[in-house]
C-alpha cells in the first residue's frame, strides 16, 4: 500500500458504539513530588538535573503537581466527558530500588486514583514503563559491565517482571487495561543510542542489547500480569512505529527506508508479533554486534500474546540512502539534537527529509496518512488484533488570551484530520476500539522542558491553574457525540 495514497477524508463520520474517548499522561511528565511517600530518583531525575541535557536546566521535580492534585484532574477529564485515560506508574515510587518490597504509599496513591476514575465512570488504562527506570537499577551491573546496567543488562527484563507483579497485586480488580511499555524505541535508541533521553548514554551496542532486554521484559511482564490478573484483563504494549516513506522510488531509497523499518518497527514487532528478530536486521547491525545477548527461549518469551496494539504517532519519516549528518539526525529523531545517531547500523546508509505540510511547534509536519497507514498496516500484520491509537497530538505555541481563554485552532486542525484518519481506517476494515490525545495537560516535555505544550489543558506553571484550551471542548464535543462535524470549528 502505497502511503501518499491514502486519503484521511470519511463519508462517514461515525464511530463504532462504545468507542473510547480518552487523554493520556505520563508519570514523570506530570506528578512531581519526586523525593515525597518513599519514591527514590529515576534515571529522568538523574538526567533532568545534568547540566545541559534538558533545554532550560527544567526539572520533573514539581511538574504540574498530578500528585497534589490528582482529585482536581480526575474531575477535568469527567467535565471534559473523557471515557478513558491512560497513565503510567513510576517505577521508583512503588519499587524505589527496583527490586524487593513495594512502598504502599506509593500504590496508594494509584490505588485512589484508579478508584476515582471510576466513580466518575472513566476507564483506566495503566501503562507500567514510560521511560523512567529507578537509577538503582540504571546503576546495577549483574554481569560485571564497566558501561553501566539498566536496559542493556539482562537482569532488568527480569526486575520489570516483579514489578509488573507488584503492581498487578494492587491494581488488578479495578483495572481491566494494562500495557507493559510505552515506546520501547526511545527507551532504547534514544536513552542509549543517541543519549538525548536519559539515561543519556550513546553506546549503539548498548542500545540493541536494550532494545532486546525491553523485548524480554515485554514478555516477562506480560507474563506477569497474566499470572496475577483476572481473566477479563487486557494485556498490551504501546509501540510507536514509523510509517517510513522513501524520498524517490529508487532500488537505493527502498533500501534505505527497509533499514529504518528494521530498527524503527521490525525490531519489536518481530519479536513480540511473531516471535523472530529479521535476518536483514541481524546483517545491518552484525558490525555492531553477534546477537549473542539472544537466550534460547528469549523470542519465545517476548512473543506473549497481546489482547491489544497500542499506536503512537505524531508524524511520518521520509528517508533516503545517503550519509545522515546531525541535522538529520536531530530531525529523525525529534527529541533534541545530538551528534551521536539513534539507528545503529543505517546511519551510515540514510538521509531523513522533513515530509511537506505544515510544522508542530516540533517541527514535525501534520500528516495524518501516516496514521491510517499504520493502523492498516498493522491490522494486516495482526489480523483479529485490536488496535489503539493510544498517543497522538502535537504541541503548538499556546498563548493565554486577554481573558485567559486559550484558543488553539491549529490543534484542533490536527485532531479533526487524525481522527478523520482513524475513521477511515475503520472503514476499511481496521478495529480501532479507542483514541488517546497526547496530552490531557501541558507539562514536562522530556529534552524540551517545560518549552512545548503537547496539552488539550493549558497549564499556568507559575499558579499550576488549569485552563481547557478550545481543542478540549472540541474533543468533548466530538466525543459525546461520536461523530466528527463536516469540519473543523471552535463553535
Amino acid at each position: 500500500m502505497s502511503l501518499t495514497s491514502v486519503n484521511p477524508t470519511s463519508a462517514d463520520p461515525t464511530f463504532p458504539p462504545g468507542f473510547l474517548w480518552g487523554a493520556a499522561t505520563a508519570a514523570y511528565q506530570i506528578e512531581g513530588a519526586v523525593r515525597e511517600d518513599g519514591r527514590t530518583p529515576s534515571i529522568w531525575d538523574t538526567f533532568s538535573h545534568t547540566p545541559g541535557k534538558v533545554l532550560g536546566g527544567d526539572t520533573g521535580d514539581v511538574a504540574v503537581d498530578h500528585y497534589h492534585r490528582w482529585r482536581d484532574d480526575v474531575r477535568l477529564m469527567a467535565d471534559l466527558g473523557l471515557s478513558a485515560y491512560r497513565f503510567s506508574v513510576s517505577w521508583s515510587r512503588v519499587q524505589p530500588t527496583g527490586r524487593g518490597p513495594a512502598v504502599q504509599r506509593g500504590l496508594d496513591f494509584y490505588r485512589a486514583l484508579v478508584d476515582e476514575l471510576l466513580a466518575h465512570g472513566i476507564q483506566p488504562m495503566v501503562t507500567l514503563y514510560h521511560w523512567d527506570l529507578p537509577q538503582e537499577l540504571e546503576d546495577a551491573f549483574p554481569s560485571g559491565s564497566a558501561a553501566g546496567g539498566g536496559w542493556p543488562e539482562r537482569d532488568t527484563a527480569h526486575r520489570f517482571a516483579e514489578y509488573a507483579g507488584i503492581v498487578a497485586g494492587a491494581l488488578g480488580d479495578r483495572v481491566e487495561m494494562w500495557s507493559t511499555l510505552n515506546e520501547p524505541w526511545c527507551s532504547a535508541f534514544l536513552g542509549y543510542g543517541s543519549g538525548v533521553h536519559a539515561p543519556g548514554r550513546t553506546d549503539p551496542a548498548a542500545a540493541l542489547r536494550a532494545a532486546h532486554h525491553l523485548n524480554l521484559a515485554h514478555g516477562l511482564g506480560a507474563q506477569a500480569l497474566r499470572d496475577g490478573l483476572p481473566g477479563r484483563a487486557r494485556i498490551g504494549v504501546s509501540l510507536n512505529p514509523s510509517a517510513v516513506r522513501p524520498l524517490t522510488p529508487s532500488p537505493a531509497d527502498q533500501d534505505a527506508r527497509r533499514r529504518i523499518d528494521a530498527l524503527a518497527n521490525r525490531v519489536f514487532t518481530g519479536p513480540m508479533l511473531r516471535g523472530t528478530y529479521d535476518d536483514d536486521l541481524l546483517a545491518d547491525t552484525a558490525a555492531i554486534t553477534d546477537w549473542s545477548f539472544v537466550g534460547d527461549n528469549d523470542l519465545r518469551i517476548a512473543h506473549h500474546p497481546l489482547d491489544f496494539l497500542g499506536i503512537n504517532y505524531y508524524a511520518p519519516a521520509v528517508v533516503s540512502a545517503a550519509p545522515a549528518d546531525a541535522v538529520d539526525r536531530q530531525r529523525a529523531d525529534g527529541h533534541g539534537a545530538s551528534s551521536h545517531s539513534p539507528w545503529p547500523g543505517a546511519d551510515e546508509h540514510v538521509s531523513f527529509h522533513r515530509a511537506p505540510g505544515e510544522l508542530t511547534a516540533m517541527d514535525w509536519p501534520v500528516d495524518p496518512t501516516g496514521l491510517k497507514y499504520l493502523l492498516l498496516d498493522y491490522t494486516a500484520q495482526a489480523p483479529g488484533l485490536p488496535l489503539y491509537v493510544t498517543e497522538n497530538g502535537a504541541a503548538f505555541d499556546d498563548v493565554p488570551g486577554a481573558g485567559g481563554q486559550v484558543h488553539d485552532p491549529e490543534r484542533i486542525r490536527y485532531l479533526h484530520g487524525h481522527l478523520a484518519a482513524v475513521r477511515e481506517a475503520i472503514a476499511a476494515g481496521a478495529d480501532v476500539r479507542g483514541y488517546y490525545l497526547w496530552s490531557l495537560l501541558d507539562n514536562f516535555e522530556w529534552a524540551y522542558g517545560y518549552s512545548k505544550r503537547f496539552g488539550a489543558v493549558y497549564v499556568d506553571y507559575a499558579t499550576q491553574a488549569r485552563t481547557p484550551k478550545s481543542s478540549a471542548h472540541w474533543y468533548a464535543k466530538v466525543a459525546a457525540a461520536g461523530e466528527l462535524p463536516p469540519s473543523p470549528t471552535l463553535d
